[in-house]
């Protein structure tokens, strides 16, 4: 008799950006044997942001990263993200961690292990179960900066209302949180992210 396969675990996150209110945040399922290389993925498509500037994992005090040494970022004391699971560093529910996008805007967010769960057989994970509020816009000067950005879009008599509307595309409502283009993003994540750009050809 064949031994039975092992239950494979999931982990429930809340992603929440930190310093903004009301939050933004969203509310992911991921498997337990998922890199952070692969969770660099959920966390940008799940968010919305566009994989435009580096990143990092802050976990039990150790900090993680695609490492780039070609660029001369080898000294920054970061270890791969790619092959370090999930299951290896997460220690249970209520556990907390951290990862930070653009180190100029410096968008910090808090991973919340929400629940440990057991994988359906007919979920395909990731998946976002819950989106509140939209992404702020790539390099628009961190939270304070998006406050700023938000004053001007709001009000049609502020001095730089146009050119900030001009500068988003046209128009941005900051209420809005598509779960279904998520969903559609991370169904695009491999398992194994080393080579992945996150454009689907």
């Amino acid at each position: 008799m064949a031994p039975r396969k092992k239950a494979q675990t999931v982990y429930q996150l809340k992603i929440t950006l930190r310093d903004i209110r009301p939050p933004i945040w969203r509310r992911v399922q991921v498997r337990s044997d998922a890199t952070l290389g692969h969770l660099h993925w959920v966390i940008q498509f799940a968010m919305g942001w566009t994989n435009s500037h580096l990143h990092s994992f802050s976990i039990h005090g150790a900090e993680y990263s695609m490492l780039m040494p070609d660029l001369g970022f080898d000294d920054l004391d970061m270890q791969d993200e790619q092959p370090v699971k999930l299951s290896q560093v997460i220690t249970g529910e209520k556990f907390k961690f951290f990862y930070t996008y653009d180190f100029g805007d410096s968008w910090e967010h808090e991973l919340l292990v929400e629940k440990v769960l057991t994988a359906e057989a007919d979920t395909d994970y990731p998946i976002c179960i819950k989106a509140k509020r939209a992404c702020p816009p790539e390099d628009c000067g961190g939270s304070w900066g998006y406050q700023e950005f938000l004053e001007a879009v709001k009000d049609a008599d502020h001095p730089e209302h146009k050119s900030m509307i001009e500068w988003v595309g046209g128009s941005f409502d900051p209420e809005a949180a598509e779960l279904d283009e998520i969903n559609a993003l991370l169904k695009t994540i491999p398992h194994d992210t080393a080579n992945f750009n996150g454009y689907i050809p």
